[in-house]
Order: C-alpha cells, then structure tokens, then sequence
C-alpha cells in the first residue's frame, strides 16, 4: 500500500504505513492517535517508558530508527532540536542517513521546532534521493496532542503539504500551509515569539493586580472582557486556581516546559538576527524566561513564569 492511499478525499481513509520516531510528551499522543485512527504506526524511542504507553496505544515497536521508518509510506519526527533532526535523516558527521531507509516516493513530516536551516538541509536532501519532504511544527501543547487538535504549520511544497492532509488531519484540527521548505518553522518561531511576550505580559499584569488586593479571578475576568484580553488569560491562565485543566493549577506539572521556550525564543532570535529585524519584546521575553529557567525552573510549564512576579505571601 502506498503513499497514494494516503491522498485520497471524500472517502475513508486506507490504512497507512507509519514510522513515528520521537514519543516526548508531544510526540506519544500524536502516535497513539494515528494509530487510533487504523493505521499501523511503528515507534521508536530512546526511553522505554515512552515505547511502552506507545504500545499501550495500539503502536508497534521497533528495535531501532531504522526498523520504525524502513519501507513505510510516511516516516514521522518529532525531536529536540535541528543537530537532532539532521543526525536522524542525514549521513553527515555519523548521522543515521535514515532517508536511505525509504522507498521513493515517501513522505517525511518533521515535527520538530527547529532552525531553518536544519529543516532545509535535510529536505534537499530527501529532495534528491526522490523522498517527499515537509516542515511542521505544531502548536496547542500536550492537551493539543492528546485531544488531536493540534495546528500543524506546515512548509514544503503545495503537493506534498496536499498529500500529508489526511494523516495530519487525525492529529490536528487546523492545518495551514505557511509556503515553502522551512516557512513552517519560520511562522512558528514568530507565533512562540509572539505567546512569550504574551504570557509574560500576562503574568505581570495579574501580579500587580493582586498584590494591590485584587482577586486573581476577578480581575481574570475584567480583562478578558476587556482590550487585554489575549489566548495566555483566556485558555491558559497563569495564576494556580484560576482556571481548571492549566498547567498552574496542578503546579506547572505538564504543558511546554519553560526551557522549550527559552529554546523557540533562541531560534527567533536567530531568525532576527538573520532577517536584520529588531524584536525588543522577543528578546526581553527571552531574557526573562532565561533567567527563569537558570533559577531551577526549566521543566515546568512556561505560564510559571509568574513565579518572577508573584509575591509568595500573596492568596492563591
């Protein structure tokens, strides 16, 4: 069965041969949804646990990469950073060269957030060697991943974006083409740039608030109803107890760990320095979740970049 069962509208869909490599805390719901949705989705990853709730979810498991990906339809990654990326696709420096487990034809999605010029690299390459290649960094965190609404933001070409549809349509809700190889990366550096500022403003502002006496809910309330209401105080409060099903409100347990954002604001910031584009908010926001995570806070979700704010002897 090949990459052509996959392209096909108005209909069920056919199962589909799946690779999925990288089952972090975005990664395994993804997997687990894919294979939910009938198709025979092989797995790897370098922690057993996480192989294991793969597993739990109806995943095959492989020895190794190679095994996961070797004659699929569709080979997903999902991973840290580009040197992780260009080590798992490519031959250079000892890399994997896992595109020469493919047959031609197939298609690679990268999930990963990482530096343009990584997710370039390694779709010229899968270019050349007659493979498929997209960009697609997600956005909607772990509960996005979990519940299949993810927004995949995508780059590559206009076919291959058309021909992932409907294996990313049963991980995602919203699925944009942002242009070509590596736009996707580029629109989700200045999305994450974007929700930094906003939740650090976010955080600020309840601070003040409520070391001046006011009630965290409330005044939630007051400014979501009002011109500074934004996505951080509506769907992802800061403040523990504001808000049920949040990060906050089970100790900044879960969701995007703050050192992820410290690394998505590292890639902006190149991005800008790249472009000649001034971004004082980004780098200010970058500053200060850096300094959060140097503090000891890295693994926690980044809205607990109230901490910073928060006076400890205040309610809630």
């Amino acid at each position: 069965m090949g990459l052509a069962a996959v392209q096909e509208t108005g209909k069920e869909h056919s199962m589909t041969r799946i690779g999925f490599i990288g089952l972090g805390n975005m990664g395994g719901p993804m997997a687990a949804n894919l294979a939910k949705a009938g198709h025979s989705v092989r797995v790897f990853d370098l922690m057993p646990e996480s192989v294991e709730k793969a597993i739990a979810a109806g995943c095959i498991a492989a020895d190794d990469a190679r095994e996961a990906v070797s004659g699929c339809d569709v080979a997903i990654s999902m991973l840290p950073a580009g040197e992780h990326v260009r080590g798992l696709w490519l031959a250079e420096g000892g890399g994997l060269d896992l595109l020469g487990a493919l047959p031609t034809g197939a298609l690679v999605i990268d999930c990963s957030t990482i530096d343009v010029a990584s997710a370039r690299q390694v779709g010229v390459a899968a270019k050349g060697r007659g493979i498929r290649f997209i960009d697609a960094p997600v956005s909607g965190g772990v509960a996005g991943a979990t519940a299949g609404t993810l927004t995949f933001i995508v780059g590559g070409e206009s076919d291959d974006f058309e021909a992932a549809k409907p294996i990313l349509a049963h991980m995602g809700q919203n699925l944009f083409h942002a242009g070509a190889l590596g736009a996707g990366q580029i629109a989700k550096m200045c999305n994450n740039m974007l929700l930094a500022i906003q939740m650090a403003g976010t955080a600020e502002a309840l601070a003040l608030g409520v070391k001046e006496g006011l009630d965290p809910s409330v005044l939630s309330t007051i400014m979501g109803k009002s011109s500074g209401n934004n996505w951080s105080l509506e769907r992802y409060n800061p403040w523990p107890g504001v808000m049920e099903n949040v990060p906050a409100s089970r100790g900044y347990q879960g969701g995007f760990m703050t050192r992820l954002m410290v690394k998505d604001l590292g890639l902006a910031m190149g991005l800008a320095e790249h472009a000649h584009s001034a971004v004082p908010m980004g780098a200010l926001a970058r500053n200060l979740f850096n300094l959060h995570a140097s503090q000891g806070q890295g693994g926690k979700d980044f809205s607990s970049i109230l901490e910073l704010y928060r006076d400890k002897t205040a309610p809630g």
